[in-house]
């Protein structure tokens, strides 16, 4: 009988556990209580060592037992061996519930392991809960993000890929003997199709910021122009926080599609949000969703984005951005 929660642990080229699975170990432990205190699992894919350096990190999530495969060979991702590895766990184990978080890595891995494991897969969740019959509820948009659909998995294990920034950390550790299982990860005669030469780091480290930023200043296309976000980032950096943009700015080509937050981009949940010249689509503040306070700055009174702010100020925010950013300075005392 399949039983058990069963979380994959990405490790990110920095070397450090991605953020998402903190804050999907947090979400597991609320739906272990559901289950009738079912195990949190995770699978770990590192290098030798790795699972050391992180021993304290799950046993302060709740980790009941991490199943770990080192070998050398795992320095860099590999579609075909991670997705063999997890895919020949999840046979071992049975655990009824299967979460990889909506990275990079884990939009890429997911699918492949899904379909030779024979379930279905909801991506990009929002919501993740139990039933009346115990059985995954994942909810997610859909029809451009103007509903929310839940989706049950008749096969198991029920897999589902979760935004970053979707659910909170835990508030206080919960503190577990966890058991770390080394297991043998049979790839010695694996004949991989892909090879990779080289590693090349594209995003900024702003980009990566967005996932665990505190502070967000945000614009859209009311910014305007590229030099309009230079001036957020002035804002930001005052604050100790970081930038984003709307889908709308992306389109006009003066923001990155990499600090895209909204349906299509990231899912984000900082203590301040501050949108600039968004208009509040629910395409956008769907992404928003677990900001803490919500601070909106718009030209124009009738915008959909002071409907979900908890702060609005009316305005040309290229005149109230420079007095803030001059306010922050004084504060300072620069």
């Amino acid at each position: 009988m399949a039983r058990g929660i069963l979380i994959y642990a990405e490790l990110l080229k920095s070397g450090y556990v991605a953020p998402v699975f903190f804050s999907l170990a947090a979400k597991a432990q609320e739906l272990s209580q559901k289950l009738n205190g079912e195990e949190v699992m995770a699978l770990l894919i590192a290098k030798p060592g790795d699972a050391q350096r992180f021993k304290e990190g799950f046993q302060a999530c709740g980790i009941d037992k991490v199943f770990v495969y080192e070998d050398e060979h795992f320095e860099n991702y590999s579609n075909e061996l991670y997705s063999k590895i997890a895919i020949d766990l999840a046979r071992e184990i049975e655990p009824s519930i299967f979460l990889i978080g909506a990275t990079t890595q884990g939009r890429d891995l997911a699918p492949r392991i899904s379909s030779q494991l024979g379930t279905g897969l909801t991506a990009d969740c929002t919501g993740l809960d139990i039933n009346e019959k115990g059985l995954l509820a994942a909810t997610r948009p859909t029809f451009g993000g103007k509903l929310m659909a839940t989706i049950l998995c008749k096969n198991l294990p029920q897999m589902a890929t979760v935004r970053p920034g979707v659910f909170k950390f835990l508030e206080e550790p919960v503190y577990k003997n966890t058991e770390f299982i080394y297991k043998n990860h049979g790839i010695e005669n694996f004949d991989t199709k892909v090879k990779i030469l080289e590693f090349v780091q594209a995003t900024e480290e702003v980009i990566n910021a967005l996932n665990i930023a505190k502070i967000i200043v945000s614009g859209g296309k009311g910014v305007k122009n590229k030099e309009g976000f230079e001036l957020l980032k002035e804002l930001a950096d005052v604050l100790g926080g970081t930038i984003a943009a709307s889908r709308g700015a992306v389109d006009m080509g003066i923001a990155p599609a990499d600090i895209q937050v909204g349906q299509t981009g990231k899912t984000v949940s900082p203590e301040i949000y501050i949108a600039c010249g968004i208009s509040g689509a629910i395409q956008h503040t769907i992404g928003i969703e677990g900001a803490k306070k919500v601070i909106a700055i718009n030209i124009d009174k009738d915008a959909p984005i002071f409907g979900v702010a908890d702060v609005g100020i009316v305005g040309d925010l290229y005149t109230i951005v420079p007095q803030l950013v001059e306010h922050y300075l004084e504060l300072r005392g620069k």
